[in-house]
């Protein structure tokens, strides 16, 4: 039936799948997953495995600036890969800069070219979209090219490029459709001038001077770090908090060091209105909230940060009875990622109270489909999830905050071991090494078990990875410090805290 169903191609009618699939006696797929992402794919690729007739379901809806992109969703297009190329990109401006202390003969000043980084990085994101169609095809999963919708709890249609509709039937459906960044609707001229992460990564040439609003959100303060490092005029216009949700002392080390390494920061600031000048430049006018003032300049290009939204509302979820949070939209699911609607399940950015994280919608996503297919029982753990910040200096954690900590056991209950620290490669350059900070929060009392680890160094992320499966496994201050460090590394200086911040001594370190 579901071949005849292929060849006829009759017209919509409705109700009609489902009496064909009453006719069949079983639906076309027996996971259908919408949303190419990397939690989305993941999913399908894994219930593949199982011998399980998949398909996945993906479209990229044109930014408002008309950006598109391939099969990956955020973090290989607009997100994690261009993001951390760029990074390296002003990464190596600032070796270079370094280099002339350890005998290497550059000429100064050294410029930079937006579009040959971009086309490079560009060029690679393609290549990873390729590679996701070619792995769909050798793991036999159906992909669709087209924008879906609920029609039923177990169909799903939508139209091709070409006006053609598709009608896909099966017995589970996970969604994962991810997000998209918001824009300030109440800011004049903010949707017709401004961009947003979705389209920086696809210009084709230099943003040239920038102001990027927003500062809670990770990727604003990391865009605005390789921007500043490629030697680009930026500000950063923050209404509150720099990376809520962070260790807000780690949070302000962090830009700290941005202001010092030259990003400019307009702290209580919220824009009013974006206009077009006859120069082409965009006007920004913003209101400072501490001084009660009005204030303007002129940018090439306007960045929103303001946090994203998810993915969910042209999927008619209301209709079929997918429960979702009114304030947020993003989609409610119990430990196992199920929905109120059973055979329909959420992953990743678009579920409520989840990590917005590549790696926890990839960990999921497999661990559904070995719960479906595969007779496992194992839920994801969400506790302890590393992750970096991938700003000029990086910022690493895993575990709680201190503030977090606080709230949960008390002030008195805890102790945080913490040190500033010089890594090795910035003395001989005579880099400034100010902001280099660790922070160990732990239980006081008992065996001192970690409860967060915070790192503000070169190489955050691949100092955390390592230390966030022994915290994962419940390690202790004590077992801490009888690990040997490797030296002469930066990510030895954990292995060495001992001064509290209740002590009140000085935490820098002396010495090699």
């Amino acid at each position: 039936m579901a071949a005849l169903w292929r060849r006829a191609r009759p017209p919509a009618v409705p109700g009609l799948c489902r009496t064909l699939r009453a006719l069949s006696g079983k639906n076309e797929y027996d996971l259908l997953v919408i949303g190419g992402g990397s939690g989305g794919l993941a999913c399908a690729k894994e219930a593949a495995q199982f011998g399980r007739k998949v398909a996945v379901l993906d479209y990229v809806e044109p930014s408002l600036q008309g950006t598109t992109w391939g099969l990956g969703g955020t973090c290989v297009n607009v997100g994690c890969i261009p993001k951390k190329l760029m990074h390296q990109a002003a990464l190596l401006g600032s070796a270079l800069k370094d280099a002339q202390h350890y005998g290497w003969n550059i000429s100064q000043p050294v410029h930079h070219t937006w579009s040959v980084m971009a086309q490079g990085v560009q060029n690679y994101v393609k290549s990873l979209n390729w590679g996701h169609r070619v792995q769909l095809q050798e793991k036999k999963v159906k992909y669709f090219n087209i924008k879906g919708s609920f029609s039923d709890p177990h169909t799903v249609r939508g139209l091709t490029k070409a006006g053609k509709e598709t009608v896909v039937t099966a017995d589970n459906i996970v969604i994962a459709t991810g997000g998209r960044p918001k824009y300030p609707m109440h800011v004049a001229g903010a949707l017709e001038y401004g961009i947003t992460s979705d389209d920086l990564f696809w210009l084709k040439e230099s943003p040239g001077k920038t102001c990027l609003t927003g500062a809670s959100p990770d990727v604003s303060l990391e865009c605005a770090g390789f921007l500043t490092g490629i030697g680009l005029d930026t500000t950063v216009m923050m209404r509150s908090v720099p990376l809520r949700g962070f260790d807000q002392q780690m949070a302000s080390l962090v830009t700290e060091h941005m202001e010092s390494y030259g990003t400019k920061f307009l702290k209580r600031c919220f824009p009013t209105k974006v206009e077009k000048l006859k120069s082409n430049r965009l006007q920004v006018t913003w209101k400072n909230a501490d001084l009660n003032t009005e204030e303007t300049d002129s940018f090439n290009t306007v960045m929103w940060a303001v946090g994203r939204a998810p993915n969910t509302k042209t999927l008619n979820l209301e209709t079929i009875g997918v429960k979702t949070n009114s304030e947020t939209g993003k989609i409610i699911v119990d430990a196992s990622e199920a929905t109120s609607v059973p055979h329909i399940y959420a992953i990743g950015d678009i579920t409520e109270g989840r990590p917005e994280l590549t790696p926890t919608a990839i960990a999921a996503g497999k661990l559904l489909a070995q719960r479906l297919f595969g007779q496992s029982s194992e839920l994801m753990d969400y506790d302890n999830v590393p992750t970096t910040v991938f700003t000029p200096l990086e910022y690493g954690c895993v575990g709680l905050s201190e503030e977090a900590a606080v709230q949960r056991h008390g002030s008195d209950n805890i102790e945080v071991y913490h040190a500033y620290y010089k890594p090795l490669e910035f003395t001989v350059a005579e880099r400034d090494a100010t902001q280099c900070y660790i922070k160990m929060v732990c239980l006081r009392d008992g065996e001192q078990r970690i409860l967060g680890l915070h790192f503000i160094g070169p190489n955050a992320g691949e100092v955390i990875q390592g230390f966030a499966l022994g915290i994962k496994c419940g390690a202790t201050f004590p077992q801490m410090m009888k690990t040997v460090g490797i030296h002469p590394t930066c990510a030895e200086e954990v292995t060495k805290l001992h001064i509290t911040k209740r002590s009140g001594l000085d935490a820098t370190v002396t010495g090699c």
